[in-house]
């Protein structure tokens, strides 16, 4: 019989990005007159304890005791934390669907304000470990139950070993109570996860790095909501690039190297190129660069870039030719979409396509040489595979074609290795 796993999940700077209380400080001292040196002491509470250089019962008694917080601050507290989940959480509802009972959160933190947000994702209330706050009868948040383990320090090994779960449980957070139960033997593996925030002292004591959810699921082999981690994905930046555009890349979750050359260390490997205007790109390392799939060029490509190697390659190029500085994140935003969706919308070298997402179904994209014959062979290894197609485009120009397909099937790998063996196939993609 197979094991069961159960994931463990970490609330503050995991499932949200954010501490809870310190949002919960800056709304119920929003007037008070000493509060930016509350704010901090709360702060410093909060990362001696994430840092393993605090008890946390003492660190969550000093931080309670600052808030002065009620029930109203609290309502707007959860509003707040709605729009503050992690974005491969988000985007990842679905695995916490079909896993409602394997799923468990698992936080210091208040089941008063994490309820209301993780219960948005089919994550079970009896699956909800947090603590309690105590109030008076108006409403005012006075104190917390001392007697719930996850108020002690090493609480969460405590509230694990009561429970005395079967199968292999995994670990998933960014703090020193997260890794103490991977310390404690308790769970197979510790991720730590370091989407929001890194810490050093934790993530050298970590298993396995997870910059995202996705990552996560990637490496077990779980159902996600993209194909590939975008921490995977290698964006390498060249030259005098505005902050603005690196910013927009970053946030989008790519690994973002910054480099005033295109060093031969990532040629092999780069996925996305961006040049700032003036930077030349050698046809021999544009040849080699087999895992690109777009260029951004911050300029005309004219004299600098050959596109026309880039159409072979199915690297889809956009670039500046106006040389428009009013509007720095252009590119950035042209590769960043077609990264997540396929979008070629005012490339310079690729039919353009622009297209919705359709919920609840698969993305591939396939490029090829623009021969006759191509989609019928397509779409006979679609039916050969019994694909249900839910939408499908093909636009061409006298060099290739360019087909993204929809499916709402469940697949297996086979059917991405008959696409890649049709003749005349420059290069396929599964997006999500």
């Amino acid at each position: 019989m197979k094991q069961k796993n159960f994931y463990i999940i970490d609330f503050d700077s995991t499932f949200t990005q954010v501490e809870a209380l310190d949002e919960l400080a800056r709304i119920s001292l929003k007037k008070h007159p000493e509060k930016e040196a509350i704010f901090q002491k709360i702060e410093d509470y909060t990362n001696l304890a994430m840092e393993g250089k605090l008890s946390f019962g003492e660190s969550l008694a000093q931080r309670v005791k600052l808030l002065e917080a009620n029930e109203d601050h609290l309502k707007q507290l959860i509003t707040r934390l709605k729009k503050k989940v992690s974005a491969s959480f988000s985007r990842n509802a679905a695995f916490f669907k079909k896993h409602a009972d394997e799923v468990l959160i698992v936080s210091g933190g208040f089941k008063e304000f994490i309820t209301p947000v993780v219960s948005q994702y089919h994550i079970k209330k009896e699956n909800i470990y947090a603590n309690t706050f105590v109030t008076t009868g108006d409403g005012k948040i006075i104190d917390y139950d001392h007697s719930n383990p996850l108020s002690e320090e090493g609480g969460k090994v405590k509230l694990m070993q009561q429970m005395n779960l079967e199968g292999d449980l995994y670990g998933i957070g960014d703090g020193y109570s997260d890794f103490q139960l991977r310390e404690s033997g308790l769970i197979k593996k510790f991720y730590a996860f370091t989407e929001n925030i890194a810490r050093e002292s934790i993530v050298k004591k970590a298993d396995h790095i997870t910059p995202s959810f996705d990552e996560f699921l990637y490496v077990n082999n779980l159902p996600r909501a993209i194909s590939y981690p975008k921490n995977r994905i290698l964006c390498l930046i060249i030259g005098d690039v505005d902050a603005q555009s690196i910013d927009m890349l970053r946030k989008d979750g790519f690994s973002v190297r910054h480099k005033t050359s295109f060093e031969e260390k990532y040629v092999a490997d780069v996925h996305m190129l961006l040049l700032a205007d003036g930077e030349k790109l050698e046809p021999e390392k544009l040849k080699r660069a087999v895992k690109l799939k777009t260029l951004g060029y911050l300029g005309s490509t004219k004299g600098k870039v050959d596109t026309g190697i880039c159409t072979g390659l199915g690297v889809v190029v956009f670039d500046d030719v106006k040389h428009n500085p009013r509007n720095l994140t252009f590119i950035p935003k042209r590769m960043i979409d077609f990264m997540n969706t396929g979008t070629t919308y005012l490339s310079s070298n690729f039919p353009n396509l622009q297209l919705p997402r359709i919920d609840k179904s698969h993305r591939l994209i396939h490029i090829h040489k623009n021969v006759p014959g191509i989609m019928a062979k397509v779409n006979t290894i679609f039916a050969k595979h019994d694909i249900n197609i839910v939408g499908q485009f093909l636009m061409t120009n006298p060099s290739i074609g360019y087909v993204i397909t929809d499916i709402n099937t469940e697949y297996d790998k086979q059917l991405f290795k008959s696409l890649k063996k049709i003749e005349h196939t420059i290069k396929f993609r599964v997006l999500y």
